[in-house]
């Protein structure tokens, strides 16, 4: 257990940040579940719509130190030409 405020406060801190942090990724996996569903479904026009709700939660993550950017980079173009792939 910590003995200084300061380090007590850091605690607090760290809990709140990582429940912050667990509900950011819970909404980016499920916004990229819904665009892969789209996807397998066929529908064009719901699988563009879905990343389009899709990509500022994903950079979002990336300006908040969740994701690494060079992931979120992959996971984007890979949809992408997947939706693209659907269009063909």
């Amino acid at each position: 257990m910590a003995h200084h405020k300061s380090a007590k406060k850091r605690i607090l801190r760290n809990e709140k940040r990582r429940l912050i942090n667990k509900d950011r990724v819970s909404l980016i996996r499920t916004c990229v579940k819904r665009v892969k569903e789209a996807i397998e479904a066929g529908d064009y026009t719901l699988a563009r719509t879905a990343l389009k709700d899709a990509q500022p939660q994903l950079h979002r993550g990336v300006t908040k130190g969740i994701m690494h950017k060079n992931t979120v980079a992959r996971t984007l173009s890979r949809l992408s030409a997947s939706i693209k792939k659907l269009a063909a």
